[in-house]
């Protein structure tokens, strides 16, 4: 039975590819809307950047690619090996430019795709916090009232200049990481150690 890899069609696919090509590894074509996706001995699920850690995690996939981001959201209980050192970005507090903090006995409300990880940042300062959770477009809300500030993700903080935003605090570095089934790690330990011996020489090549 061959390896099975979740990719997530995000971001992140276009350096996925790049480093598997640059490892010898095989890879699916990215035109076509098949999500299962055999390729050369392996097989590709390609699915939404946040369900990437829950394939693996249930041992659906054996391993995948995933933003830290998205595991520090989700703590899905996996291995962890190798960071690939792309997709470089920052998980930020930004609020409106200019604009000062809420007052320090006030509920702040924020806005965000990350809901776990906004609440334990506020809440490791010793303040309430009220999460709007939104799917899309978080750089909108604090403009339209919906909420004192947002956590995002921040590459070039280009989109958030352009909706009068501006960074108040670093919450957390992220990156592309390799993420492994812990089961999958132990009972298919060849096939593994093949897999991740190629990617971590082509990671530092």
């Amino acid at each position: 039975m061959s390896l099975t890899i979740a990719l997530s069609k995000g971001k992140l696919l276009a350096g996925t590819e790049e480093l598997f090509l640059r490892a010898g590894l095989p890879f699916p074509a990215r035109e076509g809307r098949r999500l299962v996706v055999p390729v050369d001995g392996l097989r590709f699920l390609l699915v939404k950047d946040m369900d990437v850690p829950t394939y693996v995690e249930h041992g659906v996939a054996d391993c995948g690619v995933a933003g830290r981001d998205v595991l520090l959201e989700l703590e899905p209980d996996v291995y962890e090996p190798v960071d690939l050192g792309f997709g470089r970005c920052r998980l930020v507090v930004a609020r409106k430019r200019g604009a000062a903090a809420a007052a320090a006995a006030s509920t702040v409300r924020v806005a965000t795709k990350y809901p776990r990880v906004a609440s334990a940042h506020f809440l490791e300062r010793g303040r309430s916090v009220e999460v709007v959770r939104l799917a899309g477009s978080v750089e909108l809300a604090p403009g339209l009232g919906l909420a004192d500030c947002i956590v995002d993700v921040v590459e070039t903080g280009r989109t958030l200049a352009e909706n009068g935003l501006e960074v108040a605090e670093e919450v957390a570095a992220s990156s592309a990481r390799l993420i492994v089934n812990r089961a999958s790690y132990h009972a298919r330990r060849d096939e593994m150690s093949r897999l991740l011996g190629a990617i971590a020489k082509a990671r530092t090549a």
